[in-house]
């Protein structure tokens, strides 16, 4: 039992927690990654179970089995480490109240997560069942970011209601370009089945329409750098840059995968790119709030404790 507790109990199992559900949302689309450019993606030819007769690969599906069924048990990480977060936020509660909702959120999420997974099986590879199972763990990793701020004590940096208008935009376009580069995924020739159906657009077009969407977050990223840095808003200007670094290795990327033919090893490290990229915008969001009262300074404001 002490054991136990002290894998809940204190603020250091809170933040290892946290950061573990984190991490292992952002592995997630990295190794579904890999499932699809291994043409990996009906290695288990339905859902639940991996075969009409098994919950494992048939060694007839060969390593491609091997791989969509260890995907499919990274699931059971992620619950463990969405577990472990919920109960150490409901047994460190105290001030962070809403904290121990987050976290149920993000364990609510994963289960849905898999059952998308699962209708993408179902429908072989239908692109547009494909691309919410990749949004929904973005929508995971926004939460657990959120859940990190809250877990730290970290109070958000009051700014000027034009400056939170500025960094919600951001991550709005963000976003954006992230739905518009499945909509290119979707189009691609990386399917995850050599079989599998594509959305039928022009993958030259949507790529162009995704990238003039990577451009504008760029620059919306780079408003945010020099604003910042103008008001010495340190929080800010430091979540800035962070994003500004992500979203220029993103982009860079980006561009190599399209220009060398998209091979597999460059698309993987896109993925990465897209989850730190989801994180980096996240935090941007969360470390910012509408300041109150227009005549207050510009400079860090730190009140003890936020924690919504």
């Amino acid at each position: 039992m002490d054991l136990l507790r002290r894998l809940v109990d204190g603020n250091r199992a809170l933040h290892t927690w946290l950061w573990a559900s984190l991490v292992c949302n952002m592995g997630i689309i990295v190794t579904g990654a890999v499932v699809r450019l291994t043409g990996s993606g009906l290695g288990c030819p339905t859902w639940p179970r991996c075969t009409d007769e098994s919950y494992v690969p048939h060694p007839a599906y060969g390593i491609h089995g091997v791989i969509e069924f260890g995907n499919r048990l990274l699931t059971f990480v992620l619950i463990i480490a969405a577990l472990g977060a919920f109960i150490s936020a409901w047994r460190n509660r105290g001030a962070r109240s809403r904290l121990w909702w987050l976290t149920l959120a993000v364990g609510v999420g994963i289960p849905l997560q898999a059952v998308v997974g699962g209708i993408t099986v179902l429908t072989q590879l239908d692109p547009s069942w494909v691309a919410p199972h990749l949004l929904l763990s973005v929508l995971l990793i926004v939460l657990c970011v959120w859940a990190l701020r809250m877990g730290y004590d970290v109070a958000p940096s009051p700014v000027a209601p034009g400056a939170r208008w500025l960094v919600l935009i951001t991550f709005a376009a963000s976003m954006v370009s992230i739905v518009l580069g499945t909509v290119v995924t979707g189009a691609g020739p990386h399917a995850g089945d050599a079989n599998a159906a594509r959305n039928g657009l022009d993958i030259e077009t949507v790529a162009r329409i995704h990238s003039a969407s990577a451009w504008l977050a760029l620059a919306l990223v780079v408003v945010c750098v020099w604003l910042f840095s103008r008001t010495g808003q340190r929080r800010p200007a430091g979540a800035a840059r962070l994003a500004l670094v992500t979203v220029l290795f993103q982009g860079a990327v980006g561009y190599a995968q399209y220009f060398l033919g998209l091979p597999v090893g460059i698309v993987i490290l896109h993925m990465v790119g897209l989850t730190v990229l989801t994180a980096a915008v996240s935090w941007l969001l969360v470390s910012t709030t509408r300041r109150p009262h227009a005549h207050q300074s510009g400079a860090d404001h730190r009140p003890a404790v936020h924690t919504s």
